[in-house]
């Protein structure tokens, strides 16, 4: 397993789409208080000024508590700011190329869906891990077709971690922890509540791990 696929373990939280930088950063900083291991910057509405203060911002935050920053998308935000690494989905670019661009050092993950021969071709190019979802009704992703939690038993004759997406909540996160994933992203569960909550909603999540 590559050096950076170690990072990928346990509650990895992905950002609201926010227009305030300061209430992300704290909602942000209780979720690693709580013991959110990875945290992955995505705002799909905010222009590029925005998204730049966001990261950057996120980006201290994680530095101090020693806490990969992942960027969505964006792959020349992720070198500019020299952030850890980046995300992309199926329309975001090539893989191997990706990786060519942001080097082995950084962290590369890759939407799957509910494609396991996708994932496998991932791991042979170069990704640090896989993500699998929706797992279940997403709000975010209202229409995304859904993964087979199978998928994650699959998964384990990987070389890389695999990440469960999509609806995941303190109800269910139990199955897929139990089929296989090693991480699992989180928006709305942990983040649609107070502030003061958002430290305590991590915890819970982490204590499946």
């Amino acid at each position: 397993m590559q050096a950076n696929s170690t990072k990928i373990h346990g509650l990895y939280a992905i950002t609201p789409d926010l227009e305030n930088t300061d209430q992300l950063c704290k909602m942000v900083e209780e979720s690693i208080l709580g013991g959110a291991r990875v945290i992955q910057y995505r705002n799909k509405v905010a222009e590029d000024s925005l998204l730049i203060a966001q990261a950057s911002a996120l980006l201290g935050i994680c530095r101090k508590h020693q806490i990969p920053l992942i960027i969505n998308d964006h792959i020349k935000l992720c070198l500019s700011l020299d952030a850890d690494g980046v995300h992309i989905g199926g329309d975001d670019g090539e893989i191997a190329t990706t990786k060519a661009i942001i080097g082995a050092d950084k962290i590369l993950g890759v939407s799957c869906y509910g494609d396991f021969s996708r994932a496998q071709t991932a791991a042979k190019l170069g990704a640090d891990y896989v993500a699998f979802g929706a797992c279940f009704p997403s709000s975010t992703k209202p229409n995304a077709p859904r993964a087979e939690l199978n998928l994650f038993t699959q998964a384990k004759t990987l070389s890389v971690p695999c990440v469960a997406i999509g609806g995941i909540t303190l109800e269910n996160v139990d199955s897929v922890v139990n089929a296989g994933a090693n991480a699992v992203a989180v928006i709305g569960e942990l983040f649609n509540r107070d502030i003061q909550e958002i430290a305590h909603c991590a915890q819970q999540f982490s204590s499946f791990f």
